[in-house]
């Protein structure tokens, strides 16, 4: 089966040097790269140019459109029989087309989602923002599950695979940003497509490399999830507040010293021994205290940015809009 990997681009040159550097090594090696330059100022054409005698690659640069419709543009004139959804920002393990290729000869899915992780050559930062976006101790930990508190698993589109007959029966994207993705997938659910998550397919994602974009990120990431109860008000679950309660929970601390010292210093514990917890997993996990110590930073980061977005979007978006 010959797979087509669809990635559009946004100004990252370099990134996409390192994901077409990874492409380069797969084991498996029947498929095609389709990058497709978003309207870009800085532009990768030449990054890639570099790698056409070593992979399969196709290069187009379009007015921007965001991701959503670009990466319609890449499924209009892909060759392969399967549709491979990669983020600019992403690193593949050798062994990825490997390992989706024999799961889908054995457990067929029109259309599979794969987790993500964190290399060895990431920041310590980038670190701490994947372990944040994957952790129990936050609502990243629902994500890349089979069954997760937020429903139905549904791929995202930093590491998503489509058939080509979804395309043919669903026409792609019909956003283009905002929870552009979900919708996608519920689309696909919808018509009775088989879709999974293939735990071992999963991907390197750099994510952002600082906290200051990884706040922009997951307060769009909030207003997408308003955006998307808008078109499917039962998708919108009580998992998803829990960013917001958070986020409203620890502005309210201080305002409580002033109101009730008990309940001030209950709170200050509880939030204490919360953070105390993030920074041990984290340690344990990353094997390394700073990026236990950074974890804390990020996990609020993810908490509180995606809780803000939630509320900007749900109680002043719809009127804007």
């Amino acid at each position: 089966m010959k797979y087509s990997v669809i990635t559009p681009v946004y100004n990252r040159p370099e990134e996409v040097r390192e994901l077409l550097e990874s492409l380069t090594k797969q084991t498996y090696k029947n498929f095609e790269v389709i990058i497709i330059e978003d309207g870009s100022t800085l532009i990768c054409e030449e990054v890639c140019k570099g790698f056409q005698e070593k992979l399969d690659l196709k290069y187009f640069f379009k007015p921007n459109s965001g991701q959503g419709f670009s990466r319609n543009y890449g499924f209009e004139r892909a060759l392969g029989d399967y549709f491979v959804q990669l983020d600019s920002d992403a690193i593949i393990p050798e062994r990825y087309f490997e390992v989706v290729d024999n799961h889908l000869k054995n457990n067929w899915l029109d259309a599979y989602g794969g987790p993500d992780a964190a290399h060895e050559s990431f920041t310590d930062v980038q670190k701490a923002i994947n372990y944040s976006m994957t952790s129990v101790f936050t609502t990243g930990g629902i994500r890349g599950k089979k069954k997760n508190a937020g429903g139905q698993f549904h791929p995202r589109s930093f590491n998503f695979g489509i058939s080509r007959k979804v395309w043919e029966e669903t026409g792609g994207y019909t956003m283009t940003r905002m929870a552009e993705d979900i919708e996608f997938s519920i689309r696909i659910l919808s018509k009775g497509f088989k879709v999974g998550l293939i735990e071992d397919a999963y991907i390197y994602h750099k994510r952002r490399t600082d906290f200051g974009q990884f706040f922009k990120q997951l307060h769009f990431f909030g207003r997408g999830r308003i955006n998307l109860a808008r078109i499917f008000p039962s998708e919108l679950k009580l998992v998803h507040y829990f960013p917001m309660i958070f986020t409203l929970g620890v502005l309210s601390i201080p305002i409580t010293f002033f109101i009730d010292k008990i309940l001030f210093f209950i709170a200050l514990f509880l939030l204490s021994l919360y953070m105390m917890m993030i920074v041990i997993d984290s340690a344990v996990h990353n094997k390394s205290l700073k990026i236990g110590l950074l974890s804390v930073i990020a996990c609020f980061i993810q908490l509180m940015g995606y809780g803000f977005g939630f509320m900007q979007e749900k109680f002043w978006g719809e009127k804007k809009n």
